[in-house]
C-alpha cells in the first residue's frame, strides 16, 4: 500500500510540474491535466496520496494540489464513505490545521485558503449533529499559535459566507447551521473580540513578532466583517457599543485601519428597528468623532491609504444616514451636540481633491437638506451655504486622468482607466450635484441667489483677453476659440448649471417682500448677460442658457421682453468662416431655437402681446437670412404656432396657420412633388440616390436642394400638427368656435385649426410612406448608384445606440466636421421615414375626432405603411411599431403604431385599430418572428471576421428590439396592467425606467382586447405570438409576457371548446420557456405560476395535460397522482396556496434548464441530517379540555 501511494504520488508530482511549467506544450499539459482529473475521479488512493502530497516538506504548488484532492474527496465522495473513514479524514484535516503549515508569515495564502475550505466542507456536512464540539476544537486550535488562530478565523469567515452570503447548501442544512451559529453567536463574538484585543495589544507592545499579531488581527477583523452584516444588532451594540469603540480606536493604526473602517462601515450601514439602531448615536460623541477626523488627515495618494479614505468617507455617510433615520422619529433622538463637527468632517470630504470622494458625500448632503427636522437646524442651514460655495469648485469639470492641470488628476488616475470613464462619471456626478443644490436652495434661497449672482457677475467681468490667452495656450482650436476643456468654458459651464438649479426653486422658497429686492438684482444680472459679447460658440451657448434660466424674472419686468427676444434671436445669426467650428456654431443656433420654443411654450400669454413683432421678425429672417437651416425655420414656426394657440379664436388661428403654411402646402401638393412621391424611381432620381457622386465634386448639388425641400415640408408639417391646439378651458373653446358638437356621452368634440391643411397634405404623406417601403424592393435597390448602395443600412451612430456602445466624444471638435455623401443620404432616409410616422402619430392626438373620422383611414394607412413589409429591414419597422402605440396616449411622446393604440377613442376600435393590428400581428407572427435568429437553434460554429461578428450582433439585437416592441404593442392592446404601466411611464417621462411587472399573471382585458377577441384570426395570432415568445432568448420579454399577457388572453377561452392539440401546445410552450429561462428566479416564478394556472384550469377537461406532465424528467408520479387527486376530487383535503405552489414547482422542476455556466459543472450533493429544531406537537385538545381559555372575559362589560 505504501509503495503504491509513493509511486502514485511521484506520478502526480510529475504531472503537476508539467502543468505548471511555462515551457510545456499544450498537448502535454492537457495530458497531465487529464491524468490528474481522472485520478481524483476514479482512484481509491485519493486520501493517502492527498495527505502525502500535502506534507509541508513539499513545494507549495504540490501541497496545494494534495489539499485539492482532499477537498474533492470531501465534496464528491463524502456520502459514499464509511463512518470510520470520515472520522479518520476529519482527524487528518485537524492535524493539518494543527501542525501541517509553516509559520503565519511564511505560509502561502492559497495554502491557508484551501485548508479552510476543506474544514468548512466537512462542517457543512456534519455540524452540529455529528460534530457537536467543532467550536470548542476551533477555540483549542487558537492556543497553538498565530498560524492556527488565523486559520480558525478563515474557517469561521468561509462558513458564514457559504451559509449566509452565498447560501450554497440545501435549505435544511443551511437552516440547521444558521440556527446553531445564531444560538452560539454571543460566545462566538466574545471569542473573536478576545482574539482581536489580545493580538492588537501584543502588536502594539512587541517589536519582534509584531507582524504576526498584526496578521491575526487583520484576519479577525475580516471575519468580524463577515458576521456583522447579518447577526443581531444586540451583539454589535452590546457593552455600550464596545465593538464600535474598538473599531474607532483601530482607525489610528495604519496596518489595521482599512479593515477596521470596513467593519465599522458594515455595522453602521445596518438596517433594522429604530430602537436597536439608537446606540449608533454614540458615534457622535467627542471621542469617536475625534478618531474619525484624525484618521482622515495626512492621507497621500497611496492606493491602500486612499482606499481607507474612501471607506472612512462611507462611514461618515452611513452615520449621516442613521442620523436622518433616527432624528425626528418615534424613538425620540435629539440632534447631537457635535453635529457641527460631523458636518465639518463631511464638508472636508466634499472639498477633497478626489472627485470620487466628493461624489460619495452627495446622498448624505441631500438627505440632510431634505430632512424635516435637521434642515431647520442652524448648523445645517449654515452648512448649506458652505456647501453651495463648495459647489463653485465641484461643478467645474476638472481632473481628467490624462492631464495634470488640477490636483484631482492624481486621484483620477487611481479611480478611472481613461478620460472617457472619467467623463461618464462626471456627467452623472454633476446631475447628482444639481439635485443637492436644489435641495440646498430650498433652505437658503436668498444666499443661493447671491452666490449665483456673484459667480455669474465674476465670469462676465473677467477680461476677454484672459480668456483668449487661456484658450490659446491650453486648448486652442481653429480661429483661437476655446474647446470644451478650456478653463473659461468649464467655468462658464459650471456657473450655468448652478444658475439653472438655483432659479428653479427660488420662486417657491422666498417671501414676496424679499422677492422685490431679488427682482431688481436679477434684472441687473440679466442686463449684464444680455450685454455680454463673445464670438466663442461654446461660451455663447452658456450665455444663452443663462438668459433662459433668468427668463422667469422677466415676467415681473415686462419691459425686458423685447430685449431678451432680440438677444436670443441674434444667436440664430451665429456664423463661422472656418469649417472646424461649424459644429459648435450649429449647436448654438439649435440651442437658440430650443430656447425660443421653450419660452413660447411656457409663457405664451406673456409673449402674446409681442406676437406681431415676433412674426414680422421671423418673416424677415426667412427672407433675408440664407444661412437658416430647414430645422431652424421649422423651430421658429413651431414657436409661432405655440403662441397662436392663445388667440382663442378659431378663425384667426386658422387664418394665421394658412398663411404660415401656404408655401409648404403649395410645395407639397404641386404636380412635380406628386409625381416624385408616388413613383419610387422618380423619387430616387429626385433625391440623387441613383447618381454617382464624388466627395470632391464641385457641381451644384441639385439633389441636395431637393432633399432639403422634402425635409422642410415634413418638419413644418410635424411642427404644426404637433403644436396646434384648442384652448384647454371648455368655455374659452366654445367662445372661440373650437367646439363643434358633443358625443353621446356628453364629451365635447373639438376641431383643430390645422385640420384642413393636414387633410390636404395627407394623401402625399401616405404616398411617401408607401414609396419609401417600396425602395427596399430588389428592383429599386438595384437603382441605387455605387455611391449610395448602402444608403438604407443602419447609420454608425444608430449602430452604437443599438449595441449599447457609449459615445466617447470628450470634445466637440473630436467629431468629423464633414459627413460623407453616403452618411448624409443615410441620415436623410432615416429622418424622412421617422418623420412620416411622427406626423401620423401626432395627428391622432392633435386632431382626435377629425382624424379618426377620415374616410377609409384604416385602408389608406394599411395600403401605405404595410406595403412591401417583406423587404423592409427591422430597423425601419421599429418607428412604425413605436408610433402605432402612441395612438392611444393622452400624453405627448415621440412615436406610430403604439401612438395609434394609446390615443384612439374606443368607438373607432372596430373601424381603425382592428383592420390595422390584425394584419400586423399576423404578419409579425407568421413571417418576421418565425425567422427570429435569437430563438432558433444555435448555428454551426464558424470562424468569422470581427466585422461579421459585429454585423451579426447588430442584426440579432435589432430583431430583439423589434420583437420587444411588438410584444409591448400586444401587451398594451390586451392587458389593462400593461396599459396602466405604459401611461405611468409616459406621465413620469422616464423612458429608462423599467416598470415592475406583477408577481402573478393578471387577467384583466382592455376594451381594445375585447374588441380584438371578436376576430378569431386576430385572437389566434395574439395567442400564438405571446406563447411562442416565452422561449425566445430574451428574459425581459419572457417575464413581461408571462406575467401580463399570456393568461390574460388564454383565460378568455378557458371555458370554451379548445382543441386538445391547442391546449397541449399552450402548456408545452410554457414548459419550453422554463427550460430556456427557468434558471432566472424572476422568470421561473412567473412561468411556474402561469403553468399552474393552465394546468389547474384545463386539467379537469383535458387528460392530455397529464400525458405532458409524465414526460417531464425525474417527475414524481406519486406526487403527480396526489396533486391530481386534490385537483379533481371535490372532497379531497385542500392545502394552502403556498404549499400548492411549492408542490407544483417540484413536479415541473425537471423542465428547468441550467445556465450555461452550470451545464458542465459536477453537482455537489450534501445530505440533510436529522433536524435539531423540530417543534413537538401538542397532545392537548384545547377544545375538549374543559379548561377556561379566558376568551369570555374579553366580552365582560367593564373589563
Amino acid at each position: 500500500m505504501a509503495d503504491q501511494v509513493a509511486a502514485m504520488c511521484d506520478q502526480l508530482i510529475k504531472a503537476v510540474n508539467v502543468m505548471m511549467d511555462a515551457e510545456t506544450s499544450q498537448i502535454y499539459r492537457l495530458e497531465a491535466l487529464k491524468f490528474c482529473e481522472e485520478f481524483k475521479e476514479t482512484n481509491s488512493l485519493c486520501v493517502p496520496c492527498g495527505l502525502q502530497l500535502a506534507d509541508k516538506a513539499q513545494p507549495a504548488v504540490i501541497r496545494h494540489f494534495g489539499l485539492q484532492i482532499l477537498e474533492h474527496v470531501i465534496k464528491f465522495q463524502w456520502n459514499n464513505m464509511q463512518q470510520q473513514e470520515k472520522v479518520q479524514l476529519k482527524e487528518c484535516a485537524m492535524q493539518l490545521l494543527s501542525n501541517g503549515t509553516h509559520s503565519i508569515l511564511e505560509e502561502e495564502s492559497h495554502i491557508k485558503d484551501v485548508l479552510s475550505r476543506i474544514t468548512v466542507e466537512m462542517i457543512k456536512r456534519e455540524w452540529p449533529q455529528h460534530w457537536p464540539d467543532m467550536l470548542k476544537e476551533m477555540e483549542a486550535l487558537t492556543g497553538q499559535g498565530e498560524a492556527q488562530t488565523e486559520l480558525v478565523m478563515l474557517i469561521l469567515l468561509r462558513l458564514a459566507e457559504d451559509v449566509i452570503t452565498f447560501q450554497t447548501l440545501p435549505t435544511q442544512r443551511r437552516r440547521d447551521i444558521q440556527q446553531t451559529l445564531t444560538q452560539n453567536m454571543e460566545s462566538i463574538f466574545s471569542f473573536m473580540m478576545a482574539i482581536l484585543q489580545l493580538n492588537v495589544e501584543d502588536y502594539r507592545k512587541l517589536v519582534s513578532g509584531a507582524r504576526a499579531h498584526c496578521r491575526v488581527a487583520v484576519a479577525t477583523l475580516n471575519t468580524l466583517a463577515g458576521y456583522i452584516d447579518w447577526v443581531s444588532l444586540v451583539h454589535i451594540t452590546s457593552g455600550n457599543c464596545h465593538l464600535l469603540e474598538i473599531l474607532c480606536l483601530l482607525l489610528s493604526e495604519p496596518e489595521l485601519q482599512l479593515e477596521a473602517a470596513e467593519c465599522l462601515l458594515i455595522a453602521i450601514s445596518r438596517k433594522g428597528k429604530l430602537e436597536d439602531r439608537k446606540p449608533f448615536m454614540l458615534l457622535f460623541d467627542d471621542v469617536a468623532i475625534h478618531y474619525i477626523l484624525s484618521a482622515a488627515q495626512a492621507v497621500e495618494v497611496v492606493e491602500r491609504r486612499y482606499i481607507f479614505l474612501k471607506r472612512l468617507c462611507q462611514v461618515l455617510c452611513a452615520l449621516g444616514g442613521q442620523l436622518c433615520s433616527l432624528v425626528g422619529s418615534d424613538v425620540e433622538v435629539e440632534v447631537p451636540a457635535n453635529l457641527s463637527k460631523y458636518t465639518e468632517a463631511l464638508l472636508a470630504f466634499t472639498t477633497h481633491s478626489s472627485q470620487f470622494l466628493k461624489s460619495s458625500t452627495l446622498a448624505t448632503w441631500g438627505a440632510l437638506f431634505r430632512h424635516e427636522t435637521l434642515s431647520k437646524d442652524a448648523v445645517v442651514v449654515e452648512m448649506a451655504v458652505k456647501y453651495l460655495r463648495a459647489c463653485m469648485t465641484n461643478l467645474v469639470k476638472a481632473g481628467f486622468p490624462s492631464r495634470d492641470d488640477n490636483p484631482s488628476c492624481e486621484y483620477s488616475r487611481v479611480d478611472f482607466d481613461s478620460d472617457e470613464d472619467f467623463n461618464s462619471f462626471f456627467n452623472s456626478f454633476r446631475a447628482q450635484q444639481g439635485e443637492v443644490v436644489r435641495s440646498a436652495c430650498r433652505i437658503v434661497p436668498l444666499e443661493a441667489f447671491q452666490i449665483a449672482a456673484e459667480w455669474l457677475q465674476y465670469q462676465i467681468a473677467r477680461n476677454d483677453l484672459l480668456f483668449s490667452s487661456q484658450c490659446t495656450s491650453l486648448a486652442k482650436t481653429a480661429e483661437g476659440l476655446c474647446s470644451l476643456l478650456s478653463p473659461s468654458v468649464v467655468q462658464w459651464d459650471a456657473v450655468t448649471v448652478f444658475m439653472e438649479c438655483m432659479v428653479a426653486h427660488i420662486f417657491k422658497s422666498l417671501e414676496e417682500e424679499v422677492m422685490g429686492e431679488i427682482f431688481n438684482q436679477s434684472m441687473e444680472l440679466l442686463q449684464a448677460v444680455l450685454n455680454y459679447e463673445t464670438k466663442d460658440p461654446l461660451i455663447l451657448s452658456c450665455v444663452l442658457t443663462n438668459v433662459s434660466a433668468l427668463f422667469p424674472f422677466v415676467i415681473h419686468r415686462p419691459h425686458f421682453l423685447t430685449q431678451v427676444l432680440y438677444k436670443v434671436s441674434t444667436f440664430l445669426h451665429s456664423s463661422c468662416t472656418r469649417p472646424k467650428n461649424k459644429i459648435a456654431v450649429k449647436n448654438v443656433r439649435r440651442h437658440a431655437c430650443s430656447s425660443i420654443i421653450k419660452i413660447c411654450r411656457d409663457y405664451p400669454q406673456f409673449i402674446l402681446p409681442c406676437f406681431d413683432m415676433f412674426y414680422n421678425h421671423v418673416k424677415k429672417l426667412f427672407s433675408s437670412d440664407t444661412t437658416l437651416t430647414h430645422m431652424e425655420k421649422c423651430s421658429l414656426m413651431e414657436a409661432l404656432v405655440l403662441i397662436s394657440n392663445h388667440f382663442k379664436d378659431f378663425a384667426k388661428q386658422k387664418a394665421f396657420l394658412d398663411e404660415l403654411m401656404a408655401s409648404v402646402v403649395a410645395e407639397w401638393t404641386s404636380d412635380e412633388m406628386r409625381h416624385v412621391l408616388w413613383d419610387p424611381a422618380l423619387f430616387l432620381s429626385f433625391v440623387g440616390a441613383d447618381q454617382v457622386v464624388t466627395e470632391q465634386s464641385t457641381e451644384k448639388d441639385t439633389a441636395g436642394l431637393n432633399r432639403g425641400r422634402l425635409s422642410f415640408c415634413l418638419y413644418a408639417m410635424l411642427g404644426v400638427v404637433k403644436r396646434a391646439r384648442w384652448p384647454a378651458d371648455l368655455e374659452e373653446a366654445k367662445a372661440g368656435g373650437f367646439v363643434v358638437g358633443y358625443t353621446p356621452a356628453g364629451a365635447p368634440i373639438y376641431r383643430n385649426p390645422c385640420t384642413a391643411q393636414f387633410l390636404v397634405l395627407l394623401p402625399n404623406l401616405l404616398a411617401l410612406i408607401r414609396t419609401h417601403n417600396s425602395l427596399f424592393v430588389p428592383e429599386n435597390m438595384a437603382r441605387l448608384s455605387e455611391t449610395f448602395s448602402r444608403a438604407h443600412e443602419v447609420m454608425d451612430a444608430e449602430k452604437n445606440v443599438v449595441l449599447g456602445l457609449p459615445q466617447h466624444l470628450l470634445d466637440i471638435y473630436d467629431s468629423p466636421v464633414y459627413r460623407t455623401n453616403l452618411e448624409r443620404m443615410q441620415g436623410f432616409f432615416t429622418t424622412l421615414y421617422d418623420n412620416c410616422f411622427h406626423v401620423l402619430g401626432n395627428a391622432g392626438l392633435s386632431l382626435q375626432q377629425e382624424f379618426y373620422t377620415i374616410e377609409r383611414l384604416a385602408e389608406e394607412i394599411a395600403g401605405s405603411a404595410f406595403v412591401s413589409l417583406d423587404h423592409v429591414p427591422d430597423h425601419r419597422l421599429r418607428p412604425m411599431i413605436h408610433i402605432l402605440i402612441y395612438f392611444r396616449s393622452i400624453t405627448i411622446t415621440t412615436f406610430f403604431t403604439m401612438q395609434l393604440v394609446l390615443s384612439c377613442p374606443q368607438e373607432y376600435y372596430d373601424s381603425l385599430l382592428c383592420p390595422l393590428l390584425g394584419p400586423l400581428f399576423t404578419y409579425m407572427q407568421q413571417v418576421r418572428i418565425s425567422i427570429h435568429p435569437i430563438h432558433g437553434e444555435d448555428q454551426e460554429e464558424v470562424v468569422c471576421q470581427e466585422s461579421q461578428v459585429t454585423q451579426e450582433m447588430l442584426e440579432e439585437q435589432l430583431v430583439r428590439l423589434l420583437t420587444r416592441e411588438v410584444l409591448d404593442l400586444l401587451g398594451i392592446s390586451v392587458s389593462s396592467f400593461c396599459l396602466k404601466c405604459s401611461c405611468i411611464e409616459e406621465d413620469m417621462m422616464m423612458d429608462s425606467v423599467q416598470t415592475v411587472s406583477p408577481a402573478q399573471p393578471t387577467d384583466e382585458l382592455t376594451e381594445l382586447g375585447k374588441c380584438l377577441m371578436k376576430h378569431e384570426n386576430i385572437y389566434m395570432s395574439l395567442l400564438t405570438l405571446s406563447f411562442t415568445s416565452l422561449s425566445w432568448k430574451d428574459t425581459s420579454n419572457c417575464h413581461r409576457t408571462a406575467s401580463m399577457v399570456c393568461w390574460t388572453l388564454l383565460r378568455q377561452v378557458v371555458g370554451g371548446n379548445l382543441l386538445p392539440e391547442a391546449v397541449t401546445w399552450f402548456y408545452t410552450s410554457v414548459l419550453r420557456g422554463l427550460q430556456v429561462h427557468g434558471q432566472h428566479e424572476v422568470c421561473n416564478s412567473t412561468l411556474s405560476q402561469l403553468a399552474m394556472l393552465i394546468y389547474e384550469n384545463l386539467r379537469p377537461r383535458y387528460m392530455e395535460l397529464r400525458a405532458v406532465m409524465t414526460q417531464i424528467p425525474n417527475i414524481s408520479v406519486e406526487g403527480l397522482d396526489q396533486y391530481d387527486r386534490r385537483l379533481m376530487d371535490p372532497n379531497a383535503q385542500k392545502v394552502g396556496d403556498k404549499k400548492r405552489k411549492d408542490q407544483f414547482k417540484k413536479l415541473i422542476a425537471g423542465t428547468v434548464g441550467k445556465a450555461l455556466c452550470q451545464q458542465f459543472r459536477k453537482e455537489v450533493h450534501i445530505r440533510n441530517l436529522p433536524s435539531l429544531f423540530k417543534k413537538p406537537k401538542s397532545d392537548k385538545d384545547l377544545q375538549n379540555s374543559g379548561e377556561p381559555l379566558g376568551l369570555a372575559a374579553l366580552f365582560v362589560p367593564g373589563e
